[in-house]
């Protein structure tokens, strides 16, 4: 009897422990749980109690895939703005027709840079995308073709083909790049509406630095920078301290880090985390997704690659992981502190971030800026879910 009411009584308080804690975390953002874990067993015929320690984890609001259909009829004045700074690129393609299959998001442009191609075939193959996906409402803008410092752009085509798109050589496209720089035209559509752009950056970050150096006031006016790029306590995948975006121009990453705008960091520390496997490209290529063939076509020399240089049999999500923290936040979890960009030495292109742990003697490099957003966890299933879910839509 007084094993049977203990037993009662502790279940109950296990209950009502984890029922006050759902009621009063915020479902939207990641959150701390306590689960308590009660059980019994027999040992020569007794009941004997077996307590175990609370287990902490984080859960966070699950993704509904209604919400994309009950977008479908949102207005677009009410629509998340966005300019898409890119280098497609096979993952850049990929999240670009991800954000042309994304309803509540307008695609106000996108803006080239050098990277995995050269900034020409950039454009080029932007004004495919638009193509591909029926945009030619989208403006293609060419930016720089040479870092902030000058001199020739390191390219990633062993990466992703000589033409950027796993070397399937697509004809050349219809659409023509607008005349005006992309530095000019990030300024220009900023302050038409200061506040309500964001922009998403997929590459090297010169376009971004040429419009601070143009705008004094860009960085307050922008509603939101999404960076892809930096390594933040790992090695990086260019040398053993830098990532590739970064590592493209440390200098121009340097002045975006540290001019106060509003910035989220997804660094490979985050992106290596999420991958589609050989099974899962299998499935994409035999669904009914609108660019699912071209996308598997493209992406079986982006997979060819990952094989032979990280043993990896699949791909990694850089930059649809990227997308998915401009419009789905809730599935990252991030901590702010002030970030530097090395710009010579062996670290060139290193992101170090003072995560504000120690009150310094001193000021340092480090003193006086803005801290901005680096991404430290991320739900990894939700994230895979969201992107198959747009990648196999007819």
């Amino acid at each position: 009897m007084f094993v049977s009411c203990c037993r009662s009584l502790l279940l109950l308080l296990a209950l009502s422990w984890t029922a006050k804690e759902s009621t009063l975390s915020n479902p939207t953002t990641p959150r701390l749980n306590a689960v308590l874990a009660v059980g019994f067993n027999r040992r020569n015929g007794k009941s004997t109690f077996l307590f175990s320690s609370p287990l902490l984890f984080k859960t966070r609001r699950k993704h509904n895939p209604k919400e994309m259909e009950n977008d479908k009829q949102m207005p677009l004045s009410k629509r998340e703005k966005v300019i898409i700074d890119t280098d497609p690129g096979i993952d850049d393609s990929m999240a670009i027709l991800m954000a042309f299959q994304t309803p509540y998001l307008e695609v106000l442009g996108l803006t080239t840079i050098f990277g995995n191609v050269s900034t020409e075939d950039a454009t080029r193959n932007a004004l495919l995308l638009c193509e591909i996906a029926g945009r030619s409402d989208v403006s293609v803008v060419e930016g720089s073709d040479e870092p902030l410092k000058g001199g020739k752009p390191r390219l990633a085509e062993f990466i992703h083909g000589s033409d950027g798109m796993g070397n399937i050589f697509l004809s050349p496209p219809k659409g023509k790049k607008i005349d005006k720089s992309a530095s000019e035209f990030l300024v220009d559509k900023v302050s038409e509406s200061p506040g309500d752009i964001s922009i998403l950056a997929l590459g090297p970050l010169t376009n971004l630095a040429l419009a601070i150096k143009r705008d004094a006031s860009f960085a307050s006016k922008v509603k939101r920078i999404v960076v892809l790029g930096g390594a933040f306590f790992v090695s990086g995948n260019v040398t053993p301290a830098a990532e590739a975006n970064i590592y493209g121009d440390p200098e121009a990453a340097d002045v975006v880090f540290t001019s106060g705008a509003n910035i989220d960091v997804i660094g490979i520390n985050i992106t290596t985390q999420v991958r589609l496997t050989d099974e899962d490209l299998s499935a994409l290529r035999n669904s009914r997704g609108r660019h699912a063939k071209l996308l598997s076509d493209m992406c079986q020399f982006y997979r060819d690659w990952h094989v032979k240089s990280d043993g990896v049999y699949g791909i990694f999500l850089h930059d649809p992981v990227s997308f998915a923290a401009l419009i789905k936040p809730e599935f990252f979890a991030f901590k702010k502190g002030v970030v530097r960009v090395e710009t010579q030495g062996i670290c060139v292109g290193h992101t170090l971030m003072d995560q504000g742990l120690k009150s310094w003697n001193t000021s340092n490099p480090w003193t006086g800026y803005s801290p901005i957003s680096v991404a430290w966890t991320v739900d990894v299933q939700g994230i895979l879910t969201f992107v198959n879910e747009l990648l196999m839509k007819p």
